[in-house]
């Protein structure tokens, strides 16, 4: 009975019928969405799929001959269109991803390479000079890290950037991200650990009595 109907609702679709067309969009609609979204997993870009399908239908129906049942047709079309628009999806995001990567890493050189006057520090007293030095020399040991724990330590210590935000910039987990972090921390101590040392000896002595 379905197969009688289907080839009837296909001899008015391929004669013109803009009729055919809405009872197709109301009988197959509603299946071709269920469908599109065991595959897409989200309602807007299933819905995205099913229009697509009914519009391919509508366009090809001259090319269906009636070997398979109609139903079978359009849910080839809808599995072929969710995993074109599957694809679509992942190649968009990959290349989002592979965005966010370089532009992750172009700020952080552009942090590390920003042109500095030369300081004078001739009249400073010591404290300031020690603290300027060591702000330096920070800067060059930020910039000598390894890559993995420079980038962490440049968004969340540099540019103030929470853990979330450095995890989605650099697409890592935040375990990932803190673990680097942290090693990162930690190479940054040893290389300006005499410098944390000079300053603390050249405080002055506090005077007593």
């Amino acid at each position: 009975m379905e197969r009688t109907q289907d080839q009837l609702l296909v001899s008015r679709l391929q004669a013109g019928d803009q009729l055919a067309v809405k009872e197709l969009a109301d009988k197959y609609g509603p299946r071709i969405l269920q469908l599109a979204m065991r595959h897409m997993r989200n309602r807007e870009d299933a819905e995205e799929v099913t229009q697509d399908v009914l519009l391919k239908v509508h366009q090809k129906i001259g090319l269906f001959r009636g070997d398979a049942a109609l139903s079978s047709w359009i849910y080839r079309i809808t599995f072929n269109t969710a995993m074109s628009r599957l694809r679509q999806n992942r190649s968009a995001r990959l290349a989002a991803e592979e965005r966010d990567r370089a532009l992750a890493r172009e700020e952080a050189a552009n942090e590390l390479r920003q042109p500095r006057e030369p300081a004078d520090w001739s009249h400073m007293p010591d404290e300031e000079l020690l603290r300027a030095q060591l702000r330096v020399a920070f800067d060059q040991a930020v910039a000598d890290l390894p890559e993995i724990y420079r980038q962490p330590v440049v968004l969340r210590d540099i540019q103030g950037l929470t853990t979330e935000e450095a995890s989605s910039r650099l697409k890592l987990k935040d375990q990932t991200l803190k673990s680097r972090l942290h090693r990162g921390r930690l190479l940054l101590r040893e290389k300006l650990q005499a410098f944390r040392d000079g300053i603390a000896l050249h405080r002055p002595t506090p005077a007593f009595g």
